[in-house]
């Protein structure tokens, strides 16, 4: 547990002094500001246009982050040739990718904490001098609690991503792991889809693969609740632990695979 951690701790140390992850938190909060801009052109809908497109620019920069930074988490150590000096240690491999994932996801929770805060802030900063009357026709309170639900969810949301990366950079090239890494991505928000397409289709044997893949491929939208967040609707506690729970279980899947593959590589 010790090497773990000191090798989580590295990572999300290393992680912070990329430049690259400073543009995207930077662009991330830019994109939160200017929903407040964009919110002052539509009367009565200000409130939901900077909760959508927030909670949006949090999404959309926290997977840029998840995949470029994990797709290098292993296959930067190769190319640097540091997994020798690494592997020369009394480190085991799988302490060595279980680290590495811990330290991206310890990053991931930190910016999209700082990502959230700057959104609250925006909200916070708009709904000063409002009126009670005026707050009323709201959905939900600008400073609505929910929103921490919505970003708990996309952090779940994450940690497969950032497992799936993993999984592609042990046996893969950078480039080719953000590519099936963001196909993975897309085609997860689609799994719904892929069921109901089984369905219309007439052949058997597709019908059972396309409800086989939408089975074993991660079912990423039902971590999305922002239109549900942003309209005022609920979202029960126990829907978000099923849903962590589906998290927990890809992400071990994935992992175990990856500590697999990653234990058999030959680095001679």
């Amino acid at each position: 547990m010790k090497a773990t951690a000191w090798i989580a701790v590295n990572v999300f140390r290393e992680s912070v002094r990329d430049k690259v992850l400073y543009n995207l938190v930077f662009f991330a909060i830019l994109m939160i500001g200017a929903s407040y801009l964009i919110g002052q052109l539509t009367a009565g809908q200000d409130v939901k246009i900077i909760k959508d497109l927030g909670l949006a620019a949090t999404s959309i920069f926290g997977v840029f982050i998840a995949v470029f930074i994990g797709i290098g988490l292993v296959s930067k150590e190769v190319e640097r040739r540091s997994v020798y000096s690494l592997l020369a240690k009394p480190i085991h491999r799988y302490q060595l990718l279980l680290g590495k994932y811990c330290g991206l996801v310890l990053t991931l929770v930190v910016n999209i904490s700082v990502m959230a805060v700057a959104l609250y802030a925006v909200l916070a900063y708009m709904s000063w001098g409002v009126s009670p009357a005026a707050a009323r026709i709201w959905d939900a309170p600008a400073l609505d609690p929910a929103l921490l639900k919505a970003t708990a969810l996309l952090v779940a949301e994450l940690s497969i991503v950032t497992a799936i990366a993993l999984f592609f950079s042990t046996f893969s090239t950078p480039m080719l792991s953000a590519a099936l890494t963001f196909g993975l991505y897309i085609v997860g928000h689609f799994t719904n889809d892929l069921r109901n397409f089984a369905d219309m289709l007439d052949s058997p044997a597709a019908a059972r693969l396309a409800r086989g893949l939408s089975w074993a491929l991660p079912n990423l939208a039902q971590f999305d609740v922002r239109a549900d967040v942003v309209h005022g609707l609920p979202v029960a506690f126990g829907y978000m632990g099923l849903a962590g729970l589906y998290a927990v279980l890809y992400v071990a899947a994935f992992l175990a695979i990856s500590v697999l593959v990653f234990s058999r590589r030959d680095f001679k």
